[in-house]
């Protein structure tokens, strides 16, 4: 089996990467192009990978396609490669925005398509990744697909209707965590601990908490209960939080972030 990437930016460095640690394929099965000499060179000599400098000259290696170039380069990507023989071969769109239906229209025909939204923690293998699969897609082909996205962290089949909302809650949100983890700590550098050490305990403590989530099962209201003593000094962080509106502030980012996406 023969993995294509059309672009090797950071999501196709994530997936390679993932599939190399967990043993899935060899570099030998995986060949790449893109744009700039440097970015391949860069891929040749990291994940030991073949590159081409022609999008269709992959394309026509691969038994599976991964589509890993920005929403607004795909008609043109897909003009230059939907001429080729297609037969037993299946594609991977990383790109929001861009439905089923749309790619197999470009396409100009029902091609089996896995349409997928990973997020940028996929990069330390933490990723979690939306999937749905058009009813081309056969059960094997699914299972490689499904085995292909969990190397970097966990992939989870949803319907197509609600990707725009994973692109949302789980692509979009790490720069809502990265910028909530960087207000932690200037408040820990405004009373006086160094910045280094005020961004190591705001990141440990995210970390810490989303594993609690995910590891206990506990509703993270029932955890946040856990933290607030009677009186104490957590339950009036809650309440300055509460007065400036910071979780309906949060959901409306995400609703935001959905309402854009199905523009797109």
């Amino acid at each position: 089996m023969t993995i294509g990437f059309i672009g090797l930016g950071n999501m196709a460095r994530a997936v390679i990467g993932g599939m190399l640690d967990k043993g899935i394929v060899k570099p030998e099965d995986i060949c790449g192009s893109a744009k700039t000499e440097a970015t391949r060179k860069k891929m040749e000599d990291s994940c030991k990978i073949r590159t081409a400098a022609g999008n269709r000259e992959v394309a026509e290696q691969a038994d599976i396609l991964v589509l890993a170039v920005k929403p607004q380069f795909f008609e043109e990507v897909i003009e230059e490669i939907k001429n080729i023989s297609w037969e037993g071969k299946t594609v991977i769109s990383l790109a929001p925005g861009k439905t089923i239906a749309w790619l197999q229209e470009k396409f100009g025909q029902r091609l089996p398509v896995v349409r997928c939204m990973p997020n940028t923690p996929a990069l330390v293998g933490e990723g979690c990744t939306g999937v749905c699969a058009s009813a081309e897609v056969d059960a094997k082909t699914r299972e490689t697909v499904m085995e292909i996205l969990g190397s970097f962290g966990k992939a989870v089949e949803v319907s197509e209707k609600m990707m725009d909302v994973v692109g949302a809650v789980s692509g979009s949100s790490p720069a809502f965590v990265f910028l909530f983890i960087e207000a932690l700590a200037d408040g820990a550098v405004a009373e006086g601990m160094p910045r280094a050490q005020a961004y190591e305990f705001a990141a440990q403590a995210v970390l810490g908490s989303a594993k609690l989530v995910l590891e206990t099962g506990s509703h993270p209201g029932e955890l946040k209960d856990m933290v607030c003593s009677p009186g104490g000094t957590t339950i009036q962080g809650i309440k300055m939080l509460e007065k400036n509106n910071f979780r309906g502030t949060v959901m409306d980012a995400v609703i935001t972030c959905v309402e854009k996406s199905r523009k797109m």
